[in-house]
């Protein structure tokens, strides 16, 4: 039986890899936290704090691995146990080298960073795409063997960075591809302003959190406010922050189901979170720092949560392919499953036959 090694981050990362595992029941599937095989970045992330706030730290680690005990995965930190004949990537920022001789695929998990100056200067001079501190380049190394991208604007995106063309395919993304299925829900409150916040101080970002909480009290414009606060952020800070800037009815949630609040929301504020995909989806007025109409073109597709099959149809096509790397085509292997497909080969029997 064939192995395919997943590499989870944080919780969103490690459940859409357990979604697109569950699709491939013929096969050997193993999960790892994402690591590096650098002595030097492995030496910062076990004596240091510098990295924790990223999936590589300790932190995520432990809540991604009690998700997968507790749905019966079968675990394998670093790829120490098994030799793999498909490894699938969250995130190409770190491929180690001896990964790099298996057959790689890459899957969108989330909004990708702002791209900035840094972030052109890491790749003009082709450093580490890490140094960057933010997922700006992820998606754009072309080191994976193909990419499964969330919407046609990110192909176009990750094309723009660089990763090929004929690498690219739009899978959709798992957990941002059926957002209208949170309309019905039991969440208590509804029609209020919500504001999704960003955990950017603490993944070393400057962030004025204040200004922040001030001017979403000005769009609200007396309406009742609901503020959900990112699962990396130091909770007591924040919310202490938001008591003392906002009217004593302000909601303050920093667990629940995050897309049903923004089901019953009138409005959504957010500062670089995939969560404003849900409020493009469903409708809603949205606010960002990123511009609004570049994140319309950018939004995943809403294609009834059939990404993870589609990213799955690709997995099972790649392991069964027996050409070159380079003579895959991703896109014919997931319209091989397309739900359409007996319908079109029956019509096809039926025109050969009259």
């Amino acid at each position: 039986m064939k192995k395919i090694l997943f590499i989870t981050g944080s919780i969103n990362q490690t459940t859409q890899m357990h979604q697109i595992a569950n699709e491939l029941p013929e096969f050997d599937c193993w999960f790892s936290q994402l690591f590096t095989d650098n002595p030097t970045l492995n030496n910062i992330i076990n004596n240091t704090t510098l990295l924790s706030g990223t999936v590589l730290s300790t932190k995520f680690r432990l809540i991604s691995e009690e998700y997968l005990k507790n749905n019966n995965l079968q675990i394998d930190f670093q790829a120490r146990k098994n030799k793999y004949d498909l490894v699938v990537y969250c995130t190409d920022l770190i491929v180690p080298k001896r990964m790099q001789n298996i057959k790689t695929i890459w899957v969108q998990e989330g909004m990708i960073d702002r791209y900035t100056p840094w972030s052109r200067v890491v790749r003009g001079l082709k450093l580490p795409p890490t140094l960057c501190g933010n997922t700006s380049l992820n998606g754009s190394s072309n080191i994976c063997d193909v990419y499964c991208a969330a919407s046609a604007g990110y192909k176009q995106y990750f094309m723009g960075k660089g990763t090929e063309d004929r690498k690219i395919v739009v899978t959709g993304m798992p957990n941002y591809d059926n957002l209208v299925q949170h309309v019905n829900n039991d969440f208590p409150h509804h029609n209020y302003v919500m504001v999704a916040t960003t955990d950017m101080r603490e993944t070393f970002r400057i962030e004025n959190r204040i200004a922040f909480i001030k001017k979403a009290v000005k769009i609200a414009n007396g309406r009742p406010l609901l503020f959900k606060l990112h699962p990396n952020e130091n909770f007591a800070r924040a919310e202490k922050e938001i008591r003392a800037n906002t009217p004593a009815n302000t909601l303050v949630y920093s667990k629940g189901n995050t897309n049903q609040m923004i089901a019953n929301c009138c409005e959504l504020i957010t500062q670089y979170s995939t969560v404003v995909y849900t409020g493009i989806a469903l409708g809603k007025k949205v606010h960002s720092l990123f511009d609004v109409e570049e994140l319309k073109r950018l939004a995943p597709v809403q294609n009834d949560g059939v990404s993870a099959k589609n990213i799955a149809a690709i997995c099972r096509g790649y392991l069964n392919h027996t050409g070159s790397k380079e003579s895959f085509d991703p896109q014919l292997a997931m319209d091989k499953h397309l739900v359409n497909k007996p319908e079109v080969q029956l019509t096809e029997e039926l025109i050969a036959n009259w």
